[in-house]
């Protein structure tokens, strides 16, 4: 077994992706991981930001989190009807680009490349940073931590969607039924003692107030509370990664995301109040995670606690999963259209988009250097994009119904509508209220990745309208090229490229650089294997041209000659024969000049359209073991 097939997998033939195919059980790994493993921050955000109410914040708590589920479900029943009319996938990319106009959707293409990189980048550090409040010993390993997470995500994903979907299964639903019995037996407790439970393990106290809650203060925490719906859209952008029926299984998918997220939020929200719990100062001695005062109030620090926590450390940590399964998928659409690079829609060996993964790794990878792998404040720039991209589809949406027409799209018109006019409010709720605090970062992201879209399509039209041929195949006036080669002397390889030259045009000309001896050895090898047999064979005698080089460089004489012979010839192709040693092994590589390709490389930079290049190899034998 290579050590390609062992990293990655044996590559697959086109004839087997109906075997990687996802089902819902395999999907909400893949797909929901971001959306469910915001649970552990999402409200935690919100409470942070009602610490200075002391007591009097966590009553604020359950109708912030009842806000935020009413929004995530008017968000859920509109993803669905997206999901359905387009089951080809792209989510609000293609809802809003088909509906609303292109730029619209490449707004919304923008938005959500940011929204992926950031989930990609917070979601491995916020696990990372919860292992270390948890082992502090280890804080000078943070970015190391993050970046080896990283690097297994990525090979995981490289790796195809089956086997992702498989490696983080166990997590994922550890993880769910973990915090679906932590929730369960608080709710249960809190029943039980009319609504005041006493906590097995007291969480911190909760200080005087220090503030009055103000309306702006509120809507800050409404705004934090949301990076709870980011990465929502992912089903809807993934539809043709499920199998067959491809829509009921990926609207079960999603049902299943969203109907746990909202248990997730609602009972987080009502034991939070139920047993006093609130937000302690992040980066801070003291500092607790709610949800590890939430399982300590409710189950005692036990095995079944740090079985729980383990599971959140670890689902977070892999949260980056979805970003990494709808980021590539997200740049295949753009590509297709001509607005991103074409390598963004090929498929690689084991029939994932490998070019979005490594780029989004890439990106995921200095965003956790440059902040030393503590993206706290990349939080603040998260709700925009999603919510900007929500609002898109949901607008787009409305004006799909407006066109199909019937008695179904009336009732769906609402359902987008009121979910527009709410994901709108939601970006200029979240904008305003975060924007000295780096949203204001996103808005001047989004602008500039539209510009390179249409930068990337201007490209590409330039080169079809240069290279469109209307015209029949013109057979007049047809000359043989004049061929040039280099060399360094008298060899098998010399004479396998002369063998070649002489079928392509009589007119050869071989190029020699002088910077030592070798020149007079050449003359003489030329005259002797060169000339005689030629002219023995009344074969055209390919010409020896010596260029000088008192400096001993060998690159810039040939490629000058080169230049100075197309001036000269301008109803002539110019055909550049490189002969290049092939070696066996990798490490022969260091052995040898890599002239040829540094020539082949400045021919190309210096060339104009009648250059062409050709390579000769010569493959070097085998070494014989004894």
């Amino acid at each position: 077994m290579s050590f390609m097939n062992w990293l990655l997998g044996r590559p697959l033939r086109t004839s087997e992706e109906r075997g990687e195919k996802l089902g819902a059980s395999a999907g909400i790994p893949i797909f929901g991981l971001d959306a469910l493993s915001s649970a552990a921050y999402g409200p935690e955000a919100a409470l942070t930001l009602l610490i200075p109410l002391g007591a009097a914040g966590d009553s604020y708590i359950i109708p912030i989190s009842a806000s935020i589920i009413v929004l995530l479900l008017i968000v859920f029943f509109s993803y669905r009807q997206t999901i359905e009319a387009y089951p080809t996938g792209g989510g609000s990319y293609t809802v809003a680009r088909e509906n609303l106009g292109l730029s619209a959707g490449l707004l919304a293409a923008a938005a959500l490349m940011i929204d992926y990189t950031l989930t990609a980048a917070v979601g491995i550090s916020a696990g990372v940073g919860a292992m270390v409040s948890a082992i502090p010993s280890l804080q000078p390993h943070t970015l190391a931590f993050c970046l080896a997470i990283l690097l297994v995500i990525t090979l995981v994903n490289l790796r195809g969607v089956r086997e992702t979907g498989t490696a983080f299964m166990i997590p994922t639903y550890l993880f769910i039924g973990t915090m679906l019995a932590t929730l369960g037996l608080g709710l249960l407790k809190a029943l039980l003692a009319g609504g005041h439970p006493k906590p097995v393990v007291a969480p911190p106290p909760l200080h005087g107030v220090a503030e009055a809650a103000s309306a702006f203060l509120l809507l800050k925490a409404f705004s934090s509370g949301c990076t709870a719906m980011t990465g929502v859209e992912a089903v809807s952008n993934g539809v043709k990664a499920f199998r067959e029926p491809v829509v009921k299984t990926a609207q079960r998918t999603l049902t299943a995301i969203i109907v746990l997220l909202a248990v997730f939020l609602g009972g987080i929200a009502y034991l939070a109040h139920a047993y006093h719990i609130g937000a302690t100062e992040p980066g801070k001695s003291g500092y607790e995670s709610v949800l590890s005062q939430l399982t300590a109030a409710v189950a005692g620090r036990n095995a079944f606690y740090y079985v729980t926590i383990s599971s959140i450390l670890i689902v977070l940590a892999l949260s980056a999963n979805t970003a990494f399964a709808d980021f590539p998928r997200l740049c295949r659409m753009v590509a297709q259209d001509g607005y991103l690079p074409l390598p963004f829609a090929t498929r690689g060996r084991r029939l994932v988009y490998t070019q979005g993964i490594l780029v989004l790794a890439i990106l995921c990878g200095v965003l956790l250097i440059l902040f030393g792998g503590v993206t706290d404040r990349l939080i603040p720039l998260y709700a925009v994009g999603a919510f900007l991209a929500f609002t898109l589809s949901q607008t787009g949406m409305v004006a799909h119904w407006k066109k199909v027409r019937g008695r179904k799209s009336r009732h769906s018109m609402l359902v987008n509508g009121v979910g527009a006019i709410a994901t709108a409010t939601t970006v200029v709720v979240v904008t305003v209220t975060k924007f000295t605090e780096g949203a204001w970062v996103t808005t001047l992201l989004i602008p500039g990745i539209i510009i390179l879209m249409f930068a990337v399509r201007r490209h590409y039209d330039r080169v079809a309208t240069e290279v469109a041929c209307p015209e029949p195949l013109h057979l007049t006036e047809l000359k043989p090229p004049i061929v040039l080669m280099p060399v360094l002397g008298w060899n098998k390889i010399t004479e396998k490229g002369l063998q070649f030259a002489l079928t392509l045009s009589p007119d050869v000309e071989v190029i020699h650089v002088a910077t030592d001896e070798k020149t007079d050895a050449l003359r003489r090898d030329w005259a002797k294997f060169v000339e005689k047999p030629a002219g023995d064979a009344g074969c055209p005698c390919p010409r020896l041209v010596v260029l000088r080089s008192p400096y001993r460089f060998i690159i810039t004489p040939i490629v000058d000659y080169v230049v100075e012979l197309e001036k000269k010839n301008p109803d002539r192709q110019i055909a550049v024969l490189v002969p290049e040693l092939v070696e066996q092994h990798w490490y022969q590589y260091f052995l040898h000049n890599q002239r040829a390709k540094l020539l082949k490389a400045m021919l190309l930079l210096k060339g104009e359209r009648r250059l062409v290049l050709i390579s000769i190899p010569w493959y070097l034998e085998p070494q014989d073991h004894p």
